[in-house]
C-alpha cells in the first residue's frame, strides 16, 4: 500500500506465523498519530467452560486437559485443584512433588518450543525453523533432544506426553517405578550440554530495544520459585488469595477478538515467564541465577521482547530442580497409594497454577458431585490488554521507520509472547442444558 510519508503507515498481519492459533496484527498511523491499533483474535469461540457444566467431578480434569495440547499438564491440574478445594480433598506430599515435576516437565517442553522454534528464526534472521535442518542441524537436532526428553518426564509422571491419564483428584492412578526414575534421571543428565549451549546461544544473540512498565502478577507459593500458589501477587504491591482472582483479573470484553482481556491496576498487565522471573526471582535454582547473569537479565525487566530470556531462565531452573526432585523421590521411594477421597459432595473451590505463558485459573462450584458452574481464566487472555499497549509503545518509537521494519517488530513482539490463542478464545455466557 502506498504511504504518504515515513509517519503514515497502515499495517495489516493477516494470520499471524508461529504462533498457535490465528490472529491478526492491525495499526494503522496517520502523520505519526496512531489511529488503530489493535491484536485481533479471530477464532471461533470455544465454550469449554458450558462443556465442563453437568460433569461428574471425576470427569472435568480429563476433559480440562483437552483445552490445550501443548498445557494439558496445566489445565488438568488446575482443574483438579480446583475440586480438591471444593471437595475439601487433602493430598500427600508425595502426590505434591509428582505433581511439581509434572509441571515443570510441559513448562521444559513448551519453553523448548518457543525459544527454538517460534522465536530463535527471528533473531537469527531467518523465516522459520525448517532452514536450520540444512543451516545449522546441531542447532535444531538440540532442541529436539531436549523437548524429547521434557515429554519423556511428562509421560513418566502422567502416564504419556500429552493429555496426563495418571493424574485424578486425591493422587494418582498409578506410579513410575524407580526404575522408570532413574531412566528419565539418566536422559535428564544427559541433556545437560543441551542445556548450556541453549544459554550460551541465546547470550550471543540481539534482542530488540525497547522498554515499557507494567503491572506483573504472578502466584507465590511461599515455598520456593512457584509452580502452583494460594496467594497472587503484583509488582504494584499487594498480595491476594487466589479465592479472589476476580478481583484481580477483571477480564472484559472488546468488538475485535472472541479472546477477553483482563486488567487490574493498571489498563493492563503481564503474566507469564518475565512476571514469574520479576516477582519470584529469589527462589529461582542458583543455576538458573547465573544462567540470568549470563543473559544479562535482570529484575525488574521491562522490555517484552526478553521474555523469550525469562522462559530460557525457567528452563534452567526446571531442568536443575527436576533433577533434585527425582532425586529425593528416588531417595524416598514412590509408594502405591490410593488417591484421598472428599470429605463432601458439594462446595466451591478455585485452583491457580503457573502454566507456561502465565497464571492460569479453574472456579468450579460442585453440587452433589457434579459440577453446576465454571470459569476458566487463560493467561493468554490476560496478556493481550498487555501486547497492545506494548504494539502501541512500540510503534510510536518507530515512526521514522519504514513500513516493513515496524511490521516485523511488531510481528517479532507479539511472538515474544508466547500466546495461545486457542485457548483463550472463549466465552461463559452461555445457558447451561442439563446432560441427563
Amino acid at each position: 500500500m502506498a504511504v504518504k510519508d515515513a509517519s503514515t503507515k497502515s499495517i495489516h498481519v493477516h494470520h499471524l506465523t508461529r504462533v498457535e492459533g490465528h490472529g491478526n496484527i492491525r495499526v494503522d498511523i496517520l502523520d505519526g498519530v496512531i489511529q488503530r491499533c489493535e491484536m485481533e483474535i479471530v477464532e471461533a469461540p470455544r465454550y469449554f467452560e458450558a462443556m465442563l457444566r453437568g460433569l461428574n467431578y471425576q470427569q472435568a480434569p480429563q476433559l480440562a486437559s483437552r483445552i490445550c495440547g501443548i498445557c494439558a499438564v496445566s489445565h488438568n491440574t488446575a482443574s483438579i485443584l480446583a475440586v480438591e478445594r471444593a471437595l475439601d480433598v487433602n493430598p500427600s506430599e508425595q502426590t505434591r512433588l509428582l505433581r511439581k515435576l509434572n509441571l515443570m516437565g510441559e513448562l521444559m517442553d513448551s519453553h523448548i518450543l518457543h525459544i527454538y522454534m517460534l522465536v530463535a528464526p527471528d533473531l537469527i534472521g531467518i523465516g522459520s525453523v525448517i532452514p536450520l535442518a540444512k543451516s545449522a542441524p546441531e542447532i535444531l537436532n538440540r532442541a529436539l533432544r531436549m523437548k524429547k526428553t521434557a515429554g519423556d518426564l511428562c509421560a513418566v509422571i502422567g502416564g504419556r506426553h500429552t493429555h496426563p491419564i495418571a493424574t485424578t483428584i486425591g493422587g494418582f492412578t498409578h506410579y513410575p517405578t524407580s526404575a522408570k526414575l532413574e531412566e528419565i534421571t539418566a536422559q535428564l543428565a544427559f541433556i545437560r550440554p543441551d542445556i548450556e549451549a541453549t544459554v550460551e546461544l541465546f547470550a550471543s544473540l540481539e534482542f530488540p530495544e525497547f522498554e515499557r512498565a507494567t503491572e506483573y502478577q504472578a502466584l507465590n507459593s511461599g515455598d520456593g520459585y512457584a509452580m502452583t500458589g494460594s496467594e497472587i501477587a503484583s509488582t504494584e504491591g499487594g498480595q491476594w488469595p487466589v479465592e479472589r482472582y476476580l478481583q484481580v483479573t477483571n477480564e472484559y470484553q472488546v468488538t475485535h477478538s472472541t479472546a477477553k482481556f483482563a486488567r487490574h491496576l493498571r489498563p493492563a498487565y503481564m503474566v507469564g515467564a518475565l512476571a514469574r522471573f520479576n516477582l519470584n526471582h529469589r527462589q529461582l535454582h542458583p543455576a538458573a541465577v547465573e544462567a540470568a547473569h549470563k543473559l544479562g537479565l535482570e529484575p525488574i525487566c521491562t522490555n517484552p521482547y526478553k521474555i523469550t530470556l525469562a522462559q530460557l531462565v525457567e528452563l534452567v531452573h526446571c531442568y536443575y530442580s527436576a533433577l533434585d526432585l527425582l532425586e529425593e523421590l528416588l531417595e524416598k521411594g514412590v509408594r502405591e497409594e490410593a488417591p484421598v477421597s472428599p470429605t463432601r459432595m458439594s462446595g466451591e473451590g478455585v485452583g491457580a497454577v503457573e502454566a507456561p505463558r502465565g497464571t492460569l485459573y479453574h472456579h468450579y462450584k460442585i453440587q452433589g458431585g457434579r459440577l453446576t458452574d465454571a470459569n476458566c481464566i487463560i493467561p493468554t487472555a490476560q496478556n493481550l490488554g498487555n501486547i497492545e499497549a506494548d504494539m502501541r509503545g512500540l510503534a510510536l518509537t518507530m515512526r521514522s521507520h519504514t513500513q516493513p521494519e515496524v511490521t516485523q517488530a511488531l510481528e517479532m513482539l507479539v511472538r515474544a509472547y508466547d500466546p495461545c490463542i486457542s485457548c483463550a478464545t472463549h466465552m461463559v455466557e452461555v445457558n447451561y442444558v442439563d446432560r441427563e
